[in-house]
């Protein structure tokens, strides 16, 4: 043998030993970082978490996820042929017969090279080992090796999974357009459909976009992924996976998208899914995982399914809607509003906002002194902004100054639904808009003064405590030795001295609940309050009878419970359990209940506050807005209109609403519109009708309140036992209803 042929040999076997032996420290992480089987079967990539909602007998409903990443999980099972079909005929077309790696791709690298032709190379197998383990510090050096570390693990995959698995886990894995990550997010996002009820015509869309997730976005390019579509329909007739004649009459469809991209404040419920986040994370602070790590909503890809009705919810928010898209043009139109005359007495309100905003606050950072920053806040400039239109927004132009005047004056709402049996919560709406306006008025931190709609837990412990809702009660200024100097004059009755009690709740008599509060006692009272759900600070003095206390309308609700239960308090809930990844259930949630009063005692309280629908304060639900059946709740007003309330139930459902401005100091001047009567109570007429309008959601205005065992009282609605007027107004007057819900002479830090 010649010299140079054996120097040939020994360089070739060299080679192949070199080769084997770099193989080998990479395999074994000699040579950097290789992870194990384990971790290449399990990938710690970031999974979203989901919440779900209940949508009738139907399965659960997705309508949220918390994420760093918006990824998600399929099994195969779930997943349709059209895009397993799709995806190897793009990526892969010899994908069941090679090991890993596609020798005869790999061999024709060097003629594409040679040829100035860029063709991929990779295995779908490659492709995944590329997903689980990014490169890193790549370059023209290092390419190579990343490439060896890729096909050994690539290999291992092959080795220690089925082909089945690894397509699944590379799906699972792999980025879509508008960083939607895995295949069940993505057929989600575009198409609202499950991957198995994927088309073919869909699924070639979906698998266009692996070659160039902006490139190809069928939202913002809908021409290039047009193309790529066919294209890759092409493919799949070539692949003999798709007849030639079904392609090409799929090729002349448009892509039709179903987009449902369920981002922060997009989607239903964003309140309640806010509500939920902070829950879920304060539920799963103490559980851990198999391996000893905590649980993290944002990457753990928890399930969490919550009590919210889809159907319900979608009725509040447009009864919501519809009423405070009225409201407002009122609110607005009022001389000082419109006119922009309010910010000269409330200038210290306007410059706080400055100063709190996000544009002030980079401009101090960055140096500027308060005169440049304000000359800014004065120069117009295009901006979006909230509207009371179909899109939700209008594109404008104006100054900072003016959208911070502009934003501050919209009034806000807020409205819950729940089952007082259960204490499941319906629906959840927690603002008019929250791309806009991210406080949540619902939720137990969001306090506000309650007014009178705290009156029918004086009532009940004035009840349980022997007093007949057919006795008479004074209306006369009452005083309250050691708590107060001189008589307390809150409001009295046209009609007498005294007035029967149920006269006195419909009508919402303030110096009846005085007289009240006398014969109970305040500090009783408070303790009753609180033994009833709520935690809010309640001062022992007398006002706290006519509802000074910030109060959150969570914890209103919470109380209310025990009317409609017959005593039974039932604490508000809306999430049942947790799971993790892979369905097994982590934390489970039961409703909390405990008895506050009897049942006679509850039915009392309920024929009471049913007089306030059918003859007082309440009235208009009846004349005006022709709910029918069985309802009972209680109006609130509070000083000069600032908050609006109605807290109502039938024998099968209890909702409230409030309504005002985030700053107090904006409000009706005139009780016609700011009472709750006419502010909140709308809400809630509005969204029992469309209740009551749905077959499908079980609630009639046949269904009766439940008479408990041996209840025998008097008349409790006589229409004469009646109050026919008060101090503030005449009853039956629409505009009015005859609605005494003010509470005067309260020096104002008191009841702030």
């Amino acid at each position: 043998m010649k010299r140079s042929v054996r120097i040939l040999w020994r360089v070739f076997w060299g080679s192949v030993i070199v080769f084997n032996l770099l193989i080998l420290m990479i395999n074994w992480g000699w040579l950097g970082y290789m992870p194990s089987m384990k971790e290449l079967e399990n990938p710690s990539s970031a999974l979203a978490s989901d919440i779900y909602a209940s949508k009738g007998e139907k399965d659960d409903v997705l309508i949220g996820r918390y994420y760093i990443q918006d990824r998600s999980t399929s099994k195969f099972e779930d997943i349709s042929p059209n895009i397993l079909n799709a995806l190897i005929a793009t990526e892969d077309v010899r994908f069941y017969e090679h090991s890993g790696i596609d020798p005869k791709a790999t061999l024709a690298i060097p003629i594409y090279m040679v040829m100035q032709k860029k063709r991929g190379s990779s295995t779908i197998t490659q492709q995944l080992a590329k997903n689980l383990f990014p490169r890193k510090n790549e370059n023209k050096l290092t390419i190579a090796f990343l490439k060896l570390k890729e096909w050994v693990m690539a290999v291992k995959l092959e080795r220690n999974l089925t082909k089945n698995e690894i397509i699944t886990l590379y799906l699972n894995t792999v980025p879509f357009s508008d960083n939607v990550y895995g295949i069940r997010n993505a057929s989600l996002t575009f198409f609202n459909k499950l991957p198995a009820k994927v088309s073919v015509e869909e699924a070639a869309v979906l698998v266009g976009m692996l070659k160039g997730n902006t490139l190809y976005n069928p939202r913002r390019n809908p021409g290039r992924a047009f193309d790529r579509r066919n294209l890759i329909l092409g493919e799949m007739v070539e692949n003999n996976v798709l007849k030639k004649e079904e392609a090409d009459e799929l090729k002349t469809k448009p892509i039709k998208l179903d987009y449902h991209k369920l981002d922060y404040h997009e989607g239903l419920a964003p309140y309640f899914r806010q509500v939920v986040e902070q829950e879920v994370k304060q539920a799963i602070k103490e559980l851990k995982k198999y391996d000893g790590t905590p649980y993290n909503i944002y990457t753990d890809g928890l399930k969490i399914y919550t009590t919210l009705d889809v159907d319900m919810q979608h009725h509040a928010e447009e009864a919501l809607q519809e009423h405070l898209a009225a409201l407002q043009k009122e609110f607005i139109a009022q001389p000082s509003y419109a006119s922009g005359a309010v910010w000269n007495k409330y200038n210290n309100i306007l410059m706080q906002a400055v100063k709190n905003s996000p544009r002030y606050l980079v401009a101090k950072e960055d140096g500027m002194k308060e005169k440049e920053i304000l000359a800014e806040f004065n120069k117009p400039v295009k901006m979006r902004v909230f509207a009371w239109n179909k899109e939700r927004y209008k594109d404008t132009v104006m100054s900072p100054m003016d959208s911070i005047k502009y934003t501050r004056l919209f009034l806000q709402a807020g409205f819950i639904a729940m089952d007082p049996f259960s204490g499941y919560v319906k629906a959840w709406v927690g603002g008019i808009d929250h791309n806009y306006f991210q406080y949540d008025h619902v939720n137990q931190k969001a306090r506000r003064q309650v007014g009178s709609t705290i009156k029918p837990l004086l009532y009940t412990l004035a009840v349980d405590n022997g007093i007949s809702p057919c006795d008479q009660v004074q209306t006369t200024p009452q005083d309250f030795p050691g708590l107060m100097k001189g008589s307390y004059d809150a409001g009295g009755s046209k009609k007498g001295p005294s007035i029967s009690m149920g006269s006195a709740l419909a009508n919402s008599i303030n110096n009846a609940a005085l007289y009240l509060l006398k014969q109970v006692g305040v500090n009783a009272f408070v303790d009753f309050v609180h033994k009833c759900g709520i935690s809010a600070t309640v001062e022992p003095y007398p006002s706290a009878a006519l509802g000074v206390s910030d109060i959150s309308l969570y914890e209103m609700l919470w109380a209310y419970t025990m009317f409609p239960n017959q005593g039974i308090n039932t604490k508000p809930i809306f999430i049942t359990r947790i799971e993790d990844k892979n369905g097994v259930l982590i934390k489970n949630f039961s409703p909390e209940s405990k008895e506050i009063i009897n049942p006679v005692t509850a039915y009392r309280m309920v024929k009471m506050m049913q007089g306030v629908v059918d003859h007082g304060t309440g009235a208009r639900m009846r004349h005006r807005y022709g709910i029918k059946g069985d309802i009972a709740g209680k109006t609130g007003t509070t000083n000069k209109q600032a908050d609006a309330w109605f807290i109502g139930y039938t024998p099968q459902i209890l909702c409230g609403a409030w309504v005002g401005c985030d700053d107090r100091v904006f409000r009706f001047g005139s009780e016609r519109l700011g009472q709750g009567a006419a502010a909140a109570l709308p809400i809630w007429a509005y969204f029992m009708r469309r209740v009551y309008a749905d077959p499908k959601l079980g609630y009639t205005t046949e269904k009766k309140f439940e008479v408990p065992e041996n209840y025998n009282d008097c008349n409790v609605l006589d229409p004469t036992s009646f109050d026919r007027g008060s101090t503030y107004g005449s009853y039956g007057d629409d505009a009015y209803d005859g609605e005494q819900e003010q509470i005067p002479a309260i020096p104002e830090e008191e009841w702030r």
